[in-house]
């Protein structure tokens, strides 16, 4: 929903007299040809009033005026626009009055965390100001400029299907330590059960969920039909510096893509192509996704960052992706205008583009924050596994006790051979449809021995097109895709 506030003029009453619309600017510069300081308190005091009506910090257009009432030496503005650094963030005092003011110009679409701090080294959240928003560090205020629109899909809905989450824990033996991992599994994991679902690894997989709002964003994203179900895997570092950028990344990364991989893959229902793995991760947790994804390619085809923070070990990871040779790797990615690595991300996006790199980006005038990247996990999971988006093992996907191999002619006209292989003998079914999912016509429907089976498929009644054969034993389902053309 969008926030709006439009530019207000305000009506300041003292000592039974009317100052009739002025802007902060003006009122302020009234205020300082006040006579006696009881005026210019109780026009303080009228103003406050009013403005806590409208909100604080108070927007007129592109200007946002910080304002703090009570008693302190100095208070001082600490946020992502500065940096964090409140010594060149000042409020100005109004001379013999506890009122404190500061105007700054932003983006009117732009979002912002900050804290006040007052006498140069208590950190508060603005008093003033009810809207909070969570934080690495805890909660901060947040200002929304008019045109920012807040984030629909990190809200929780009763109303929906959600997924189930479980935990567990995954021993690593190349990292020597073992990992809390929590796994999300989609609304329909419990009841369609042939089916193998692509899947998302997040770093800092504990924040994600707390302070991403990650679980409610994927929820949301399936119920709307802007993604395909996936699996969510939530990883949580021990050592999270050491781990992602620095003495164990590369012993993490093995781990990552190796053995936790390898967990998941044997418990859960996921679907084993690269090009069906995704992982992702803010700021250093961006630095290891794109560690992990380009070493191990054959693992993970896609990679999301947020704010990915490359500066470890003389730019490592930024040097060997757009420097070394081209992966099969899609990526995806967000960052803010007021984070000091925003130019980086620039240079970055630049040059994977001209080495051929897919990569769909956003720039937005915000900071190195959660309210950032809760806000954009549905650009990069969008991005990758958007709704439409086809699984590659709903057609290459191979069970254990049979395979399904592809047509041969294919294309065909007008007759092809389906070949597949039992383990052992059983029952099977092998059906055509269309690809809206009607039965054009069963082939198979008896039991079969084990070893190479064939059967002809002749299309002389049925038009050009796509169409869907599937086998079916032992409660399981293979499908694969073959071309009519006449």
């Amino acid at each position: 929903m969008k926030q709006t506030k439009s530019i207000v003029f305000l009506l300041v009453i003292f000592t039974g007299q009317l100052f009739s619309q002025t802007q902060f600017q003006e009122f302020i510069s009234q205020l300082y040809q006040l006579p006696t300081v009881e005026e210019k308190e109780a026009s303080i005091d009228s103003f406050m009033t009013f403005a806590r009506t409208v909100g604080i910090p108070f927007i007129e257009g592109e200007k946002a005026n910080f304002l703090y009432k009570g008693t302190a030496s100095s208070v001082s503005i600490a946020g992502d626009f500065n940096g964090w650094d409140p010594s060149n963030t000042i409020m100005t005092t109004m001379s013999e009055t506890n009122f404190f003011f500061r105007t700054e110009t932003f983006e009117p679409n732009a979002r912002l965390d900050y804290k006040l701090v007052v006498n140069t080294s208590t950190w508060i959240l603005d008093p003033e100001n009810p809207n909070r928003v969570s934080g690495g560090f805890g909660p901060n205020s947040e200002l929304a400029m008019p045109e920012y629109v807040q984030s629909w899909e990190i809200q929780f809905k009763a109303t929906i299907k959600h997924g189930e989450r479980t935990n567990l824990t995954v021993q690593s033996n190349v990292v020597n330590r073992s990992y809390d991992v929590s796994v999300y599994l989609p609304p329909s994991y419990n009841f369609d059960t042939d089916k193998r679902y692509p899947t998302v690894y997040f770093q800092d997989g504990g924040e994600y969920i707390t302070l991403g709002s990650s679980v409610n964003v994927i929820d949301n994203l399936i119920d709307s039909n802007k993604i395909v179900e996936v699996i969510a895997v939530f990883v949580t570092p021990n050592n999270r510096a050491e781990e992602y950028a620095f003495a164990k990344r590369h012993q993490y990364a093995e781990f990552f893509a190796t053995e936790l991989v390898s967990e998941i893959d044997s418990k859960y229902r996921t679907s084993k192509e690269a090009s069906d793995r995704l992982v992702m991760g803010d700021s250093y947790g961006g630095n290891i996704s794109g560690l992990i994804s380009y070493t191990y390619p054959d693992v993970f085809g896609n990679c999301g960052l947020h704010s990915a923070a490359f500066q470890p070990n003389n730019y490592e990871v930024y040097n060997m992706i757009i420097s070394g040779e081209k992966k099969n790797i899609k990526y995806a990615g967000s960052w803010g205008t007021y984070e000091g690595l925003g130019a980086n991300m620039r240079a970055f996006e630049l040059l994977i583009n001209g080495k051929g790199y897919s990569f769909n980006w956003a720039e937005y005038p915000e900071g190195h924050s959660w309210g950032l990247w809760r806000a954009t996990t549905d650009l990069i999971l969008e991005s990758i596994f958007p709704y439409g988006y086809t699984s590659v093992s709903e057609f290459n996907e191979v069970p254990s006790d049979f395979e399904l191999m592809q047509n041969y002619p294919n294309p065909f006209n007008p007759v092809t051979v389906i070949e597949y292989t039992l383990q052992t003998e059983g029952k099977v079914k092998l059906e055509i449809t269309d690809t809206l999912g009607q039965s054009i016509e069963i082939l198979v429907n008896s039991v079969k021995p084990a070893g190479i089976n064939k059967v002809k498929f002749d299309g002389t009644n049925f038009s050009s097109g796509v169409y869907i054969y599937s086998l079916t034993s032992n409660g399981k389902t293979e499908s694969k895709k073959m071309q009519l053309i006449k």
